[in-house]
């Protein structure tokens, strides 16, 4: 079972989280201080955290901070009833991994642990393998069989989401969300454009294309070929 350290000064809406963490299997310690949630931080070693951002004593980006120095990378919701841009982004840059604005919906709450605690697991892989395509996240370097694929910053950045999502829909605005970091979606190509280009680079001459449009809706990755007639009742489409 996950456990779950919760660091929340309200008693009550602790008490409420706690409950529906508990109904979908998760284990939860409760700090109500900031001190208090340090110290369980580091000796319980907790699978995920949600911490409160205005906590008495040490406030809850002061505990994200203090803990990423000491080099725990533990998963950490952080809930705050500041909800503007810039409270989020501030959030974010001292070491939270998400940002979830008061009021919520418990159920949101809890999809938004389980999702940590996916992506914590993705992120200890080193290298994706998605068919003959592989990705080196440490050396940053990419090839599909022998073959090298040169590929830009963002470029990497998108085949790095693509292949943690195989077989997946991705629509423009996932994309524009968690690669290009818009909190907004813009009228822009910009998804169109770098695909283009990747997908070029990924897809050689001669090779069973890989990245596929999915007209008016978005992009997949695939392991494998789909036969042409499937393609074309999916709305698929490897046109470059």
């Amino acid at each position: 079972m996950k456990k779950v350290l919760l660091i929340e000064d309200d008693s009550e809406l602790a008490e409420q989280i706690a409950a529906g963490l508990g109904d979908h299997g998760f284990v939860v310690d409760w700090a109500s201080n900031g001190l208090e949630g340090l110290d369980k931080a580091r000796s319980l070693r907790p699978d995920a955290m949600i911490v409160d951002r205005l906590l008495p004593g040490v406030d809850g980006l002061g505990v994200i901070e203090s803990l990423r120095r000491d080099q725990l990378q533990t998963p950490v919701l952080v809930l705050s009833g500041l909800g503007g841009v810039e409270d989020r982004v501030h959030g974010l840059r001292s070491g939270g991994d998400d940002y979830l604005t008061k009021p919520f919906a418990l159920i949101e709450l809890v999809a938004r642990i389980e999702a940590l605690l996916r992506r914590g697991a993705d992120m200890r892989q080193t290298i994706l393998q998605v068919g003959a395509l592989e990705l080196d996240l440490i050396e940053r370097t990419a090839k599909r069989s022998d073959r090298e694929v040169t590929l830009l910053p963002r470029e990497f950045r998108l085949l790095e989401y693509m292949m943690r999502r195989p077989e997946q829909l991705l629509t423009r605005e996932m994309l524009l969300k968690n690669v290009w970091n818009y909190s907004f979606v813009p009228a822009t190509n910009l998804v169109d454009v770098h695909m283009g280009r990747l997908r070029h680079k990924v897809d050689g001459p001669g090779e069973t294309p890989m990245i596929y449009n999915i007209r008016g809706a978005g992009f997949i990755l695939r392991e494998t070929a789909s036969r042409p007639d499937v393609l074309a009742m999916r709305g698929l489409s490897h046109r470059r």
